[in-house]
């Protein structure tokens, strides 16, 4: 492995709050939205991740990159986040099965990212003060004109991206075996959702994220399945003109995240942006339907409005956050239509709602 040199680097926040450290990745600048992870491994199918552009991502664990990376473990074809704040970065990977540095690789792919900074400080600042924008830089220390470059970083509210990160040309996945066809609308979409749709023998056929509905019609699926993705749920209007129409056909829908807030946006239902979001390998949920609890993964700054849900005639909730009992997942009394807000494709893990790919299938089959 060569050997790597690290500069200063520096880390602006929105309110002004400056920390300092060292350069991880490429030298340069970058800003976006910073949010915090909780998980303890995993960390390229986070980086990876569609649902993460235009982000400043801050890992809680403490140590990162001391694995390397290898393609088997992305979710996307490109890295994502937009850049890195991490306690200890390694520049040296101890994995067998490694095929390189993720030094090496956020400098193949651009990324920017500061390291050996209080990260448990950081999130302890953003955690009460709530998300905010901040800058990454270093190559220019000078605050001023930091402080005028992170002026030009949008805020997320209000914000379309699945533009960004969908894909420009339908592709097919194919078991050996065909059981089903299913038509994914990629706002985002992650790979394991879609090796979980394959592994259950679904023939899936994945649409751009504007694809209009009877486009979709014309493979004649046997249901849908609406990805997650980044950005404001409410900004993606494109996306929940397609929902509607879907339930109108009464076609069978399942939906992940931001697929999740189109069936609600699809029903009246609001979204709104919260304080902190959900984002990590450990949240608790309990499915209201069986009495369960599972550990979720999860990554979401927006959330569904559980008082409008309250009052909706053909709405329920099934899934709810044993945290801050948010709204985690909704299906219609009227329509072959269900979603949650988390990650049951869950790469590397946890698995306890696998069960959900499967509830789709019977879902599909019973409308056959």
């Amino acid at each position: 492995m060569k050997k790597h040199t690290t500069s200063e680097a520096i880390l602006l926040l929105q309110d002004g709050t400056v920390f300092t450290g060292k350069s991880l990745g490429r030298i340069g600048t970058t800003g976006g939205e910073l949010c915090f992870n909780t998980g303890m491994t995993g960390y390229q199918e986070i980086f990876t991740d569609p649902s993460y552009y235009g982000q400043l991502v801050v890992t809680t664990f403490s140590h990162i990159g001391n694995y390397g990376v290898q393609p088997d473990e992305v979710e996307s074809d490109k890295v994502q986040i937009n850049g890195l704040v991490c306690k200890e970065f390694s520049h040296f990977f101890s994995r067998k099965q490694a095929e390189g540095s993720l030094q090496d690789y956020f400098e193949k792919a651009g990324i920017v990212g500061i390291c050996e900074i209080d990260t448990r400080a950081l999130v302890r600042h953003i955690r009460d003060k709530g998300a905010m924008n901040g800058i990454i830089s270093s190559e220019t220390a000078d605050v001023t004109v930091l402080k005028q470059r992170l002026a030009e970083v949008p805020s997320m509210a209000g914000l379309e991206l699945s533009s960004h990160v969908s894909t420009q040309q339908i592709y097919h996945m194919k078991p050996e075996e065909v059981k089903y066809k299913v038509a994914v609308l990629d706002l985002g979409v992650k790979r394991n959702s879609l090796n979980n749709l394959v592994a259950r023998g679904c023939e899936v056929k994945v649409f751009p994220y504007d694809t209009p509905f009877e486009e979709m019609e014309k493979w004649n699926p046997d249901g849908y399945f609406i990805s997650n993705g980044p950005g404001d749920p409410a900004a993606t209007t494109v996306a929940i003109n397609s929902v509607k129409q879907i339930l109108d056909k009464s076609r069978p829908m399942f939906g992940i995240c931001m697929g999740h807030q189109m069936l609600a946006q699809a029903n009246g239902i609001s979204t709104y942006k919260m304080h902190n979001g959900h984002r990590g390998l450990n949240h608790p949920v309990k499915n209201l339907i069986t009495g369960l609890s599972e550990i979720t993964s999860q990554n979401h700054g927006f959330v569904v409005d559980s008082e409008q849900l309250k009052n909706h005639p053909d709405v329920e909730v099934t899934h709810i956050n044993l945290n801050d009992n948010t709204v985690e997942g909704i299906r219609m009394k009227s329509k072959p239509a269900f979603s949650v807000q988390y990650h049951p494709e869950s790469s590397p893990g946890p698995h306890d709602s696998v069960y959900l790919f499967d509830d789709f299938i019977a879902l599909l089959e019973q409308n056959k």
